[in-house]
C-alpha cells in the first residue's frame, strides 16, 4: 500500500467516507422516521398492515448485507459495490418521494391515492433495502482499508467517529424529517408534505453518492480476494454430506460433526468454523430482542398518534430520545457503570450484560402496555358511545381504530347524504348535508387525539356525540423509550463486542452477517404476529411480546451459563503450530526417504563399477 495524502496523521480520503456515511444515515433514518405514518395516513393502510409492511422492509434491509458482502468480496470489490448500490439506493429514495406527491398520484382528486402509488412505494422501498443493506458491510470496512499498519490508533479513532456519524445522522433526521412532513403542500389540495419528508432524504443520498465519488482518486482500493462466507458454507455443506454418506455404524464416530470435512478442508479452517458455530448457536434466541426493539418505529409511533401532543413537531416526541440517549449512555456505561460493577466484585460478563439488556427491553414493553391501557381509558370509551349510537360494541371499537388524531386537512363535502355515523380523519371540516330541498352546513375545529361522531336523524337535525381531545400526554412514552434504549446499549453494543472477541481473525464478517440476520428474523416475527395473532387489544399484544422476551431471556441465560469463552487467536496459533510441525515432519520424512534413495543409488553405482 503506497503512502496516502494525510492530514494530522489521517488519510484525507477518510473525510469523504465519513461525510458519505453521515448523509446516508440521515437519508435512511429520515425516511424511516415517517414511513409508518405514510403507510397509515397517506396510503390508508390499517395499523396491522402498516406494521407488517414496515417490518418487512426493515427485515430486507438486514438481509441484503449478506448479498452486498458476497458481491464486494467475490466480484466487484468494496469501492464499486458502494458506488453501484448507492445509485440504486438514491433511485429508490427518489421513487419514494415521487410516490408521495398526491397531485400526481391522486388523478381523480378524491383524496385517495391511485394504485400506481402503492406500486411506486413498494418499488422504492425494495430499491432502498437493496441499496442500504448492500453497502452496510462495505463502507466501514472500506474506511478501515485506508489506514496503513502504523496507523492503528487512527483507525480506532475513525471507527469511533464513524459510529458517531451514524447516531448523529439518525438524531438530526428524526428531528427534521417529521417537521417537514408536518408542513402542508400541494397544488390541487393541501395535505401533509410527505414529498418533502421523503425528498430531503433523497437529496441527502445523492449528496452522499457525489461526495464519495469526488474522493475516488484518493482511495486505496483492494481487489476482491474471495468471500470467506462462501468457503464456510461450502465446508459446512461438505461436512453434512460426508457425514450422511458415512451414517452407517460401521464407520467410526468423530469428535465433532464438522470433523467429517477433514477429507477436503484444512483442519485450521474447520477449527475456525467450529468457533463460529459455537457463537451462532447463542444467536438463536436473539431475534426476539429485535422483535421488540424495532417496534419503536411502528407500534410505538402509532401509539403516539393517539396521545396529546403536536406529533408533527417530533422534536418534542420521545422517538428523538433514542439517539440522544445512545450518544450519552455508551460512554457512561464504559467509563462509569461497568467499572463500578467490577469494583463491587461482580463478574458482569458480556453474556450477562446481554441478558440484562433483553430484560430491560421486556420492561419497556410492560411500560408501553401501561401507557396503552391509559390511552384506551381516555380515548376509547366505547360503551358510552355505542350506547348513544345503538351500535354493537365490537363494531364500534373496530371503527374507532380508523380515526386519525392529527391528520390536518381542510375538507369540504357537497351534496352527499352522510351515513348515520361518520368518523372524521381531519382537524377541521365543513359539512353540507342536503336532501335536494333542504341544506344544512356545519363547520368546526377538531382537537388532537380525539374522535367525533355526528348523529344525523331522519329530519336532518343533527347533534354531535364527541370524545374530547386526549389529555394523556406523549411525555408518558419517555420511560419506555429510556428502557428500550438502555437495553439497546447493554445488549447491542455488548453483543457486537462479544462477537468480535469470539470470532476467528478471518471470520469476523461471518459473525457480523449472522448478527444482522438476527435483526431480520426479529422483524419477520413482528409481521407474523401482526397478521396471525389478530389480538384486539394493543396493550395485550405488548404484554405478549414482553412475556415472550422474558421467556427467551431465561433460555438465553441458561445457554450463557454453559458457554465457555474462547481465545480464537490462541486456538488458531495451536493449529498453525501443529500444521507447521506436521509440515516439518513431512519435510524430514522426505529428506530421510531421499537419503535412503541416494544411498541405494550409491550402492548401485558401486556394484556397476565392480562389474
Amino acid at each position: 500500500m503506497g503512502a496516502a495524502l494525510e492530514v494530522c496523521g489521517y488519510p484525507v480520503s477518510i473525510f469523504f467516507i465519513v461525510v458519505n456515511e453521515f448523509c446516508e444515515r440521515f437519508s435512511y433514518y429520515g425516511m424511516r422516521a415517517v414511513l409508518v405514518l405514510y403507510f397509515r395516513y397517506f396510503l390508508r393502510f390499517d395499523d396491522d398492515l402498516a406494521t407488517s409492511i414496515y417490518h418487512t422492509f426493515v427485515a430486507l434491509c438486514y438481509l441484503t448485507p449478506i448479498l452486498g458482502a458476497v458481491v464486494a468480496d467475490s466480484w466487484l470489490g468494496k469501492f464499486k459495490t458502494i458506488i453501484y448500490l448507492s445509485i440504486v439506493y438514491a433511485i429508490g429514495q427518489v421513487v419514494m418521494a415521487v410516490s408521495a406527491i398526491h397531485d400526481i398520484t391522486d388523478t381523480d382528486r378524491d383524496g385517495t391515492p391511485d394504485n400506481l402509488t402503492f406500486v411506486l412505494s413498494m418499488v422504492g422501498l425494495l430499491l432502498i433495502a437493496l441499496g442500504t443493506g448492500g453497502i452496510k458491510p462495505c463502507v466501514a470496512a472500506f474506511g478501515g482499508d485506508q489506514f496503513q499498519d502504523h496507523q492503528a490508533k487512527q483507525r480506532s479513532t475513525f471507527f469511533s467517529v464513524f459510529y458517531l456519524c451514524i447516531n448523529g445522522g439518525s438524531l438530526l433526521s428524526t428531528i427534521i424529517t417529521p417537521i417537514l412532513r408536518g408542513q402542508e403542500c400541494g397544488i390541487h389540495s393541501q395535505q401533509k408534505c410527505y414529498p418533502l419528508a421523503f425528498g430531503v432524504p433523497a437529496a441527502l443520498m445523492v449528496v452522499a453518492l457525489v461526495v464519495f465519488i469526488i474522493g475516488s482518486g484518493m482511495y486505496h482500493k483492494t481487489e476482491p480476494q474471495g468471500n470467506i462466507m462462501l468457503d464456510v458454507c461450502k465446508c459446512i455443506g461438505f461436512a453434512i454430506k460426508n457425514r450422511f454418506r458415512h451414517r452407517s455404524s460401521s464407520y467410526p464416530k468423530r469428535m465433532h460433526w464438522m470433523d467429517w470435512a477433514e477429507e477436503k478442508y484444512e483442519k485450521l479452517l474447520i477449527a475456525q468454523i467450529k468457533m463460529v458455530l459455537k457463537v451462532l448457536f447463542l444467536y438463536i434466541p436473539l431475534p426476539m430482542f429485535w422483535t421488540l426493539f424495532d417496534q419503536k418505529g411502528s407500534r410505538w409511533t402509532l401509539q403516539a398518534t393517539t396521545m396529546d401532543g403536536n406529533f408533527v413537531r417530533l422534536q418534542n416526541h420521545p422517538t428523538t430520545v433514542n439517539p440522544i440517549l445512545i450518544l450519552t449512555l455508551v460512554p457512561i456505561m464504559d467509563s462509569v457503570v461497568y467499572p463500578l460493577i467490577k469494583k463491587c466484585g461482580l463478574n458482569f460478563t458480556p453474556l450477562r450484560r446481554m441478558t440484562v439488556g433483553m430484560f430491560l427491553a421486556a420492561m419497556a414493553f410492560v411500560a408501553a402496555a401501561l401507557v396503552q391501557i391509559q390511552i384506551d381509558v381516555s380515548v376509547y370509551n366505547t360503551s358510552t358511545l355505542c350506547g348513544s349510537l345503538g351500535w354493537h360494541k365490537e363494531y364500534a371499537a373496530k371503527s374507532l381504530k380508523c380515526v386519525c388524531r392529527y391528520f390536518c386537512l381542510h375538507y369540504k363535502t357537497h351534496k352527499h347524504r352522510f351515513p348515520k355515523h361518520l368518523f372524521l380523519l381531519i382537524s377541521r371540516a365543513t359539512f353540507t348535508i342536503t336532501n335536494g330541498a333542504n341544506t344544512c352546513e356545519y363547520s368546526r375545529e377538531f382537537g388532537f387525539g380525539s374522535s367525533y361522531t355526528l348523529l344525523i336523524p331522519s329530519h336532518f337535525a343533527w347533534g354531535p356525540t364527541d370524545i374530547q381531545p386526549n389529555s394523556f400526554h406523549m411525555g408518558w412514552q419517555i420511560p419506555q423509550y429510556f428502557l428500550i434504549t438502555c437495553g439497546e446499549v447493554v445488549f447491542s453494543v455488548t453483543g457486537l463486542e462479544f462477537s468480535y472477541s469470539q470470532a476467528p481473525s478471518n471470520m469476523k464478517a461471518v459473525l457480523q452477517a449472522g448478527w444482522l440476520f438476527t435483526v431480520a428474523i426479529g422483524n419477520f416475527i413482528v409481521l407474523i404476529v401482526a397478521e396471525i395473532a389478530q389480538i384486539e387489544e394493543q396493550w395485550a399484544e405488548f404484554v405478549l411480546f414482553a412475556s415472550l422476551l422474558v421467556a427467551v431471556c431465561v433460555i438465553f441465560s441458561i445457554m450463557a451459563y454453559f458457554y465457555t469463552y474462547m481465545d480464537p487467536a490462541e486456538i488458531e496459533a495451536q493449529f498453525r503450530d501443529k500444521g507447521g510441525k506436521e509440515e516439518s515432519d513431512k519435510e524430514e520424512l522426505q529428506m530421510q526417504k531421499k537419503d535412503v534413495v541416494d544411498h541405494h543409488n550409491e550402492d548401485d553405482e558401486a556394484k556397476q563399477t565392480k562389474m
